[in-house]
Protein backbone atom coordinates (compact mmCIF):
# COMPACT_ATOMS: atom_id res chain seq x y z
CA UNK A 1 0.00 0.00 0.00
CA UNK A 2 1.54 3.29 -1.11
CA UNK A 3 0.96 6.70 0.44
CA UNK A 4 -0.70 9.17 -1.92
CA UNK A 5 0.62 12.72 -2.09
CA UNK A 6 -0.48 15.29 0.48
CA UNK A 7 -2.03 12.49 2.52
CA UNK A 8 -1.85 14.05 5.99
CA UNK A 9 -3.08 17.42 4.74
CA UNK A 10 -6.00 15.86 2.89
CA UNK A 11 -7.24 13.73 5.78
CA UNK A 12 -6.85 16.56 8.32
CA UNK A 13 -9.15 18.75 6.22
CA UNK A 14 -11.57 15.95 5.36
CA UNK A 15 -12.57 14.47 8.70
CA UNK A 16 -15.07 16.63 10.57
CA UNK A 17 -17.09 13.82 12.19
CA UNK A 18 -15.31 10.58 13.25
CA UNK A 19 -18.62 8.75 12.97
CA UNK A 20 -19.69 10.26 9.66
CA UNK A 21 -20.05 9.07 6.09
CA UNK A 22 -17.18 9.53 3.65
CA UNK A 23 -16.55 8.81 -0.02
CA UNK A 24 -13.17 7.95 -1.53
CA UNK A 25 -13.90 8.51 -5.23
CA UNK A 26 -10.50 7.23 -6.36
CA UNK A 27 -9.63 4.25 -4.19
CA UNK A 28 -6.48 3.11 -6.03
CA UNK A 29 -4.09 1.31 -3.70
CA UNK A 30 -6.04 2.38 -0.60
CA UNK A 31 -3.62 4.96 0.77
CA UNK A 32 -6.31 7.50 1.59
CA UNK A 33 -8.65 4.80 2.79
CA UNK A 34 -6.09 3.33 5.18
CA UNK A 35 -5.47 6.72 6.79
CA UNK A 36 -9.16 7.55 6.84
CA UNK A 37 -10.05 4.30 8.63
CA UNK A 38 -7.58 5.16 11.39
CA UNK A 39 -9.26 8.55 11.94
CA UNK A 40 -12.83 7.22 12.08
CA UNK A 41 -14.72 5.17 14.65
CA UNK A 42 -16.80 2.04 14.16
CA UNK A 43 -19.95 4.06 13.53
CA UNK A 44 -18.51 5.60 10.38
CA UNK A 45 -19.33 4.44 6.87
CA UNK A 46 -17.05 4.67 3.82
CA UNK A 47 -17.88 4.31 0.14
CA UNK A 48 -14.73 3.40 -1.84
CA UNK A 49 -15.01 3.81 -5.64
CA UNK A 50 -12.69 2.85 -8.47
CA UNK A 51 -13.27 2.30 -12.20
CA UNK A 52 -10.34 -0.13 -12.35
CA UNK A 53 -11.88 -3.42 -11.23
CA UNK A 54 -8.51 -5.15 -10.93
CA UNK A 55 -7.15 -2.56 -8.50
CA UNK A 56 -10.46 -2.37 -6.63
CA UNK A 57 -10.46 -6.10 -5.94
CA UNK A 58 -6.80 -6.11 -4.93
CA UNK A 59 -7.30 -3.26 -2.48
CA UNK A 60 -10.54 -4.73 -1.15
CA UNK A 61 -8.59 -7.73 0.17
CA UNK A 62 -6.48 -5.44 2.36
CA UNK A 63 -9.63 -4.27 4.16
CA UNK A 64 -11.47 -7.58 4.30
CA UNK A 65 -12.06 -7.19 8.05
CA UNK A 66 -13.73 -3.77 7.71
CA UNK A 67 -17.49 -4.23 7.46
CA UNK A 68 -18.20 -0.50 7.29
CA UNK A 69 -16.56 -0.06 3.87
CA UNK A 70 -18.54 -0.52 0.65
CA UNK A 71 -16.37 -1.13 -2.41
CA UNK A 72 -17.89 0.07 -5.68
CA UNK A 73 -16.69 -0.71 -9.20
CA UNK A 74 -17.80 2.39 -11.08
CA UNK A 75 -16.76 5.78 -12.44
CA UNK A 76 -16.98 8.54 -9.85
CA UNK A 77 -18.96 10.63 -12.35
CA UNK A 78 -21.92 8.48 -11.21
CA UNK A 79 -21.60 9.66 -7.59
CA UNK A 80 -25.27 10.56 -7.07
CA UNK A 81 -26.39 7.22 -8.44
CA UNK A 82 -23.92 5.36 -6.21
CA UNK A 83 -25.07 7.20 -3.08
CA UNK A 84 -28.69 6.52 -4.01
CA UNK A 85 -27.95 2.79 -4.28
CA UNK A 86 -26.83 2.85 -0.66
CA UNK A 87 -29.74 5.06 0.46
CA UNK A 88 -27.38 7.86 1.40
CA UNK A 89 -28.79 11.38 1.07
CA UNK A 90 -25.61 13.28 1.96
CA UNK A 91 -22.09 12.63 3.25
CA UNK A 92 -19.56 14.34 5.50
CA UNK A 93 -16.59 14.26 3.16
CA UNK A 94 -15.46 13.43 -0.37
CA UNK A 95 -11.93 12.76 -1.65
CA UNK A 96 -11.00 12.90 -5.32
CA UNK A 97 -7.35 12.17 -6.14
CA UNK A 98 -6.92 12.69 -9.88
CA UNK A 99 -3.48 11.10 -10.08
CA UNK A 100 -2.97 7.84 -11.92
CA UNK A 101 -2.57 4.95 -9.50
CA UNK A 102 1.01 3.81 -8.94
CA UNK A 103 -0.21 0.27 -9.61
CA UNK A 104 -1.34 1.32 -13.10
CA UNK A 105 1.87 3.19 -13.86
CA UNK A 106 4.12 0.43 -12.55
CA UNK A 107 2.28 -2.40 -14.30
CA UNK A 108 3.94 -2.08 -17.69
CA UNK A 109 1.34 -4.20 -19.51
CA UNK A 110 -1.26 -1.46 -19.00
CA UNK A 111 0.54 0.78 -21.47
CA UNK A 112 0.62 3.99 -19.42
CA UNK A 113 4.40 4.34 -19.37
CA UNK A 114 6.71 5.52 -22.15
CA UNK A 115 9.62 3.80 -20.38
CA UNK A 116 8.41 0.20 -20.79
CA UNK A 117 7.40 -1.83 -23.83
CA UNK A 118 3.69 -2.68 -23.87
CA UNK A 119 0.66 -2.61 -26.12
CA UNK A 120 -0.81 0.90 -26.32
CA UNK A 121 -3.76 0.55 -23.98
CA UNK A 122 -4.02 3.19 -21.21
CA UNK A 123 -7.50 2.11 -20.09
CA UNK A 124 -8.21 2.47 -16.39
CA UNK A 125 -11.41 0.50 -16.88
CA UNK A 126 -10.44 -2.61 -18.81
CA UNK A 127 -14.10 -3.16 -19.61
CA UNK A 128 -14.28 -0.21 -21.98
CA UNK A 129 -13.49 -0.57 -25.69
CA UNK A 130 -11.61 2.66 -26.51
CA UNK A 131 -7.82 2.35 -26.23
CA UNK A 132 -4.85 4.57 -26.98
CA UNK A 133 -3.92 2.21 -29.80
CA UNK A 134 -7.25 2.86 -31.50
CA UNK A 135 -6.87 6.63 -31.14
CA UNK A 136 -3.33 6.70 -32.49
CA UNK A 137 -4.20 4.59 -35.51
CA UNK A 138 -7.66 5.92 -36.39
CA UNK A 139 -7.99 9.57 -35.37
CA UNK A 140 -7.31 12.14 -38.08
CA UNK A 141 -4.16 14.24 -37.98
CA UNK A 142 -6.21 17.27 -36.91
CA UNK A 143 -8.00 15.30 -34.18
CA UNK A 144 -4.69 14.00 -32.82
CA UNK A 145 -3.12 17.46 -32.95
CA UNK A 146 -6.06 19.04 -31.10
CA UNK A 147 -6.11 16.25 -28.52
CA UNK A 148 -2.37 16.45 -27.81
CA UNK A 149 -2.41 20.25 -27.65
CA UNK A 150 -5.52 20.53 -25.47
CA UNK A 151 -4.98 17.70 -23.00
CA UNK A 152 -1.19 17.62 -23.04
CA UNK A 153 -0.55 21.35 -23.52
CA UNK A 154 2.11 20.21 -25.96
CA UNK A 155 3.49 23.03 -28.15
CA UNK A 156 4.75 20.56 -30.78
CA UNK A 157 1.36 18.85 -31.10
CA UNK A 158 1.12 19.44 -34.86
CA UNK A 159 4.56 17.97 -35.54
CA UNK A 160 3.84 14.96 -33.38
CA UNK A 161 0.44 14.31 -34.97
CA UNK A 162 1.94 14.62 -38.45
CA UNK A 163 4.68 12.11 -37.60
CA UNK A 164 2.17 9.67 -36.11
CA UNK A 165 0.06 9.74 -39.28
CA UNK A 166 3.19 9.32 -41.44
CA UNK A 167 4.32 6.22 -39.55
CA UNK A 168 0.92 4.56 -39.29
CA UNK A 169 0.58 4.79 -43.08
CA UNK A 170 3.43 2.29 -43.26
CA UNK A 171 2.21 -0.02 -40.50
CA UNK A 172 -0.04 0.05 -37.44
CA UNK A 173 1.47 1.63 -34.33
CA UNK A 174 1.12 -0.97 -31.58
CA UNK A 175 3.43 -0.35 -28.62
CA UNK A 176 4.38 2.33 -26.14
CA UNK A 177 8.06 2.45 -27.05
CA UNK A 178 7.21 2.60 -30.75
CA UNK A 179 5.01 5.64 -30.15
CA UNK A 180 7.59 7.23 -27.83
CA UNK A 181 10.22 6.96 -30.58
CA UNK A 182 7.84 8.51 -33.14
CA UNK A 183 7.28 11.43 -30.79
CA UNK A 184 10.99 11.78 -30.12
CA UNK A 185 11.84 12.03 -33.82
CA UNK A 186 9.08 14.61 -34.37
CA UNK A 187 10.31 17.26 -31.94
CA UNK A 188 13.46 19.45 -32.04
CA UNK A 189 16.60 17.98 -30.49
CA UNK A 190 16.76 20.68 -27.82
CA UNK A 191 13.31 19.62 -26.58
CA UNK A 192 14.60 16.14 -25.77
CA UNK A 193 17.27 17.29 -23.33
CA UNK A 194 15.05 18.41 -20.45
CA UNK A 195 12.16 16.01 -19.81
CA UNK A 196 11.05 13.02 -21.83
CA UNK A 197 9.51 14.33 -25.09
CA UNK A 198 6.68 11.78 -24.95
CA UNK A 199 5.49 12.85 -21.49
CA UNK A 200 2.81 15.32 -22.54
CA UNK A 201 1.50 13.26 -25.45
CA UNK A 202 1.09 10.17 -23.26
CA UNK A 203 -0.70 12.32 -20.69
CA UNK A 204 -3.05 13.64 -23.36
CA UNK A 205 -3.87 10.17 -24.67
CA UNK A 206 -4.49 8.86 -21.16
CA UNK A 207 -6.86 11.72 -20.36
CA UNK A 208 -8.74 11.25 -23.64
CA UNK A 209 -8.97 7.45 -23.41
CA UNK A 210 -10.42 7.59 -19.91
CA UNK A 211 -12.55 10.71 -20.31
CA UNK A 212 -10.89 12.12 -17.22
CA UNK A 213 -11.87 15.76 -17.64
CA UNK A 214 -15.42 14.82 -18.62
CA UNK A 215 -15.75 12.75 -15.45
CA UNK A 216 -14.39 15.63 -13.36
CA UNK A 217 -16.80 18.12 -14.89
CA UNK A 218 -19.69 15.74 -14.30
CA UNK A 219 -18.89 14.90 -10.68
CA UNK A 220 -18.24 18.42 -9.39
CA UNK A 221 -21.91 19.53 -9.27
CA UNK A 222 -22.75 16.24 -7.57
CA UNK A 223 -20.29 16.94 -4.77
CA UNK A 224 -22.21 20.03 -3.68
CA UNK A 225 -25.56 18.24 -3.67
CA UNK A 226 -24.02 15.17 -2.06
CA UNK A 227 -22.42 16.95 0.90
CA UNK A 228 -24.03 17.73 4.24
CA UNK A 229 -23.81 21.27 5.53
CA UNK A 230 -20.29 21.53 6.95
CA UNK A 231 -19.13 18.59 4.84
CA UNK A 232 -15.92 18.95 2.86
CA UNK A 233 -14.62 18.12 -0.60
CA UNK A 234 -10.88 17.56 -1.04
CA UNK A 235 -9.53 17.38 -4.60
CA UNK A 236 -5.93 16.66 -5.57
CA UNK A 237 -5.00 17.61 -9.14
CA UNK A 238 -1.82 16.94 -11.08
CA UNK A 239 -1.88 19.30 -14.03
CA UNK A 240 -3.16 22.75 -14.91
CA UNK A 241 -6.29 21.69 -16.79
CA UNK A 242 -7.66 19.77 -13.81
CA UNK A 243 -6.66 22.46 -11.34
CA UNK A 244 -8.29 25.20 -13.44
CA UNK A 245 -11.58 23.29 -13.59
CA UNK A 246 -11.62 22.73 -9.82
CA UNK A 247 -10.56 26.29 -9.01
CA UNK A 248 -13.22 27.83 -11.23
CA UNK A 249 -15.93 25.53 -9.89
CA UNK A 250 -15.09 26.35 -6.28
CA UNK A 251 -15.02 30.07 -7.10
CA UNK A 252 -18.35 29.95 -8.89
CA UNK A 253 -20.07 28.05 -6.10
CA UNK A 254 -18.68 30.36 -3.40
CA UNK A 255 -19.86 33.64 -4.95
CA UNK A 256 -21.94 35.84 -2.68
CA UNK A 257 -23.44 37.75 -5.61
CA UNK A 258 -24.07 36.83 -9.25
CA UNK A 259 -25.63 40.11 -10.37
CA UNK A 260 -24.41 41.50 -13.73
CA UNK A 261 -21.32 43.76 -13.43
CA UNK A 262 -22.20 47.38 -12.86
CA UNK A 263 -25.33 46.78 -10.76
CA UNK A 264 -25.31 49.43 -7.99
CA UNK A 265 -27.17 47.18 -5.53
CA UNK A 266 -27.24 43.40 -5.27
CA UNK A 267 -30.68 42.06 -6.17
CA UNK A 268 -29.90 38.42 -6.96
CA UNK A 269 -30.35 37.10 -3.41
CA UNK A 270 -27.89 34.39 -4.38
CA UNK A 271 -26.82 31.97 -1.67
CA UNK A 272 -23.29 30.53 -2.04
CA UNK A 273 -23.08 26.76 -1.81
CA UNK A 274 -19.41 26.43 -0.87
CA UNK A 275 -16.84 28.10 1.33
CA UNK A 276 -13.29 27.81 0.00
CA UNK A 277 -10.89 26.65 2.74
CA UNK A 278 -7.71 26.84 0.63
CA UNK A 279 -7.46 30.26 -1.05
CA UNK A 280 -4.19 29.03 -2.53
CA UNK A 281 -3.72 25.34 -3.28
CA UNK A 282 -1.64 23.29 -0.88
CA UNK A 283 1.43 21.81 -2.56
CA UNK A 284 3.90 19.13 -1.41
CA UNK A 285 7.01 20.13 0.47
CA UNK A 286 10.56 19.50 -0.69
CA UNK A 287 10.88 16.33 1.37
CA UNK A 288 7.77 14.76 -0.10
CA UNK A 289 8.85 15.62 -3.64
CA UNK A 290 12.31 14.17 -2.92
CA UNK A 291 10.74 10.91 -1.73
CA UNK A 292 8.15 10.81 -4.51
CA UNK A 293 8.93 12.59 -7.77
CA UNK A 294 5.34 12.08 -8.93
CA UNK A 295 4.22 14.52 -6.25
CA UNK A 296 5.92 17.54 -7.81
CA UNK A 297 2.86 18.80 -9.71
CA UNK A 298 0.20 17.95 -7.10
CA UNK A 299 -2.18 20.59 -5.75
CA UNK A 300 -4.82 20.17 -3.06
CA UNK A 301 -7.93 22.36 -2.98
CA UNK A 302 -10.58 22.09 -0.27
CA UNK A 303 -14.08 23.54 0.04
CA UNK A 304 -16.83 23.22 2.65
CA UNK A 305 -20.57 22.97 2.04
CA UNK A 306 -22.41 25.93 3.58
Amino acid sequence: MHNPVLLAETISFLVTDPGGIYVDCTLGGGGHLNCLVQKLNNEAKIIAIDKDEKILNRTRKQFADKENIAFVYDDFKNLNQILSQYNIAAVDGIIIDLGVSSFQLDESSRGFSYHNEAILDMRMDLGQELTAKYMVNNYSEQELSDLIFTYGEERFARLIAKNIVKHRAEHEIETTLELAEIIKTAVPARYRRDKHPARKTFQALRIAVNGELDSLNQVLPQTTTGLKSGGRICIITFHSLEDRIVKQFFQQKSLECICPPGMPVCTCKHQPELKILTRKPIIPGDEEIYNNARARSAKLRVAEKR
